[in-house]
């Protein structure tokens, strides 16, 4: 299986991206975590991105507040495909980062998730990486279908309280 590279643009993101990790763990997706940030280190970033194809990786999560640059500088020096959770980390709840993230230029997308939405970049990532791999595909139908059956019980105690 590939790897996912959860990459966040301060330690300060590390409370939201944990649930990303965790949910990539749940699945059992071999997961790489890095600090790296677009302004303060470039070059790093710029690194990482240009090697991760060549290291295993199949997908990036990037995760950042404010302007929210990183997931583009990931993207401008990948093809893999990037996943970008706009972290709430200024006055502006998020709204900065949500479309610093999702305003990219032509030619360089980055898959922007909700604001503070990491557990979804987690399920996402999964999902682009099912579509080569049966087992991991079979585990997010499961998943998918606990949380029905979850809604299917709540409504039904509802039902029976009102009804």
């Amino acid at each position: 299986m590939k790897k996912v590279a959860v990459i966040m643009g301060s330690d300060s993101d590390l409370p939201i991206v944990e649930k990303c990790i965790e949910e990539l763990k749940k699945y059992e997706i071999p997961t790489e975590v890095h600090v790296y940030s677009a302004h303060r280190t470039p070059d790093e970033a710029i690194g990482f991105a240009k090697a991760a194809e060549r290291n295993g990786f199949g997908v990036i999560i990037s995760a950042a507040g404010k302007a929210a640059h990183l997931g583009g500088v990931l993207a401008a020096n990948t093809v893999l495909p990037v996943v970008g959770i706009p972290i709430k980390a200024s006055s502006l709840d998020g709204m900065d980062a949500l479309l610093s993230t999702v305003q990219m230029p032509p030619g360089i997308p980055v898959a922007s998730i909700a604001i503070d939405g990491a557990r979804n970049a987690a399920i996402f990532a999964a999902e682009i990486l099912a579509v080569s791999d049966e087992k991991l595909r079979a585990s997010l139908w499961e998943e998918r279908n606990k949380a029905r059956n979850d809604v299917i019980e709540k409504d039904a105690a509802v039902s029976a309280k009102f009804n």
